[in-house]
């Protein structure tokens, strides 16, 4: 019996190439140099525990966050790829104050873009749990030279493409170019990413809901009823669901994608406008996910049309499985007049 051939992510990209009608090979080695700098970093949090990489810098980025050693790392093995590659004229990162205007002659005429979160949920790191990078790539609005804020402040349905890296008991990389969903697993033998996952399609409904319960008296009141409706029994439903919450959005967010559930990181009293950035985690993700067959809203309106103004903008996300997008927004409809205070 003949072995299933491997398809790698670069002969997989190289061959769906073609569905865009701009297509000139520029996307398709943007994505490998992406994937270039995650097998690099997927090499430093395998052996993290071994090395001076796990801690903190000691400093703070421009979200007020504490900066792991990991996360430089990260960020600048994705940076230099990028920079390296030639082939988007600028990149804006989630640990940098602004973006990056790439001015080398190829670059400056590059057609697109990189937002990226080089390591989300590090805060994770240093006790070995599951951590990712999330990127989103959009075709440059200037027409030539050096790339400018406009062309980063993008509908997320503006995306060509997007993905995720997740670090875990293995390397997947997911993403899609609007054409569906495709998942490739790293096989370390070989050193590629293959397709593991094809045609990847999140289920109409779950059994989990990832949500930071500890923070559930700081929430609106549609959002805690319906909390407490998925702790309810019913046969009928399959209720209670069970919470299942990483703290690390891309692992909550991959399960959530193979087996069904909701996601939910939103707006409390301390924070009106959550805390997830809508560039680096809430567009791209929520391109996945709708193109898996689920869906993406701030609670009231799809995060993909939602225009931003500011590099790092945060929103309040829901994102999951259509029939429990549906619970959870027709809690918060029902409730939206109940005050919280």
């Amino acid at each position: 019996m003949l072995e299933k051939k491997l398809v790698t992510l670069d002969e997989f990209v190289l061959e769906k190439q073609s569905e865009f009608p701009f297509a000139s090979g520029d996307l398709t080695r943007l994505l490998s140099d992406i994937s270039l700098a995650a097998k690099i970093v997927n090499r430093e949090v395998n052996k993290a525990g071994l090395v001076d990489i796990i801690g903190t810098t000691g400093h703070n980025n421009i979200q007020g966050e504490v900066v792991k050693k990991l996360d430089v790392f990260a960020n600048e093995q994705f940076i230099h790829a990028l920079t390296v590659g030639g082939y988007c004229c600028g990149i804006a990162s989630e640990e940098t104050d602004e973006y990056i205007a790439l001015d080398s002659p190829h670059a400056r005429d590059a057609q697109y873009i990189v937002c990226i979160d080089p390591l989300d949920g590090s805060s994770n790191i240093d006790v070995n749990v599951s951590i990712g990078t999330i990127f989103s790539i959009l075709r440059r609005k200037s027409l030539t030279g050096p790339c400018t804020l406009e062309d980063f402040l993008q509908k997320g349905c503006e995306q060509v493409a997007a993905g995720y890296v997740i670090y875990g008991s293995s390397t997947m990389m997911v993403y899609t170019t609007g054409k569906g969903v495709n998942g490739f697993t790293l096989d370390p033998s070989i050193g590629e990413f293959c397709l593991s996952h094809p045609k990847i399609q999140m289920p109409e409904t779950g059994k989990t809901y990832s949500v930071n319960q500890g923070y559930f008296q700081k929430f609106e009141e549609g959002l805690k009823q319906f909390i407490m409706w998925c702790q309810e029994i019913d046969d009928d439903s399959n209720r209670p669901y069970s919470l299942r919450y990483i703290g690390s959005m891309v692992a909550d967010i991959h399960r959530n994608l193979i087996t069904g559930g909701i996601f939910i990181y939103p707006a409390t009293y301390e924070h009106p406008n959550g805390k997830l950035r809508m560039l680096y985690e809430c567009n791209p993700l929520s391109f996945i996910v709708e193109q898996a067959g689920g869906r993406a809203t701030n609670g009231h309106q799809k995060i993909l049309e939602l225009q931003p103004v500011e590099l790092h903008q945060r929103t309040p996300i829901f994102m999951g499985s259509k029939l429990m997008m549906d619970h959870v927004e027709s809690f918060l409809n029902d409730y939206a007049s109940v005050s919280n205070k």
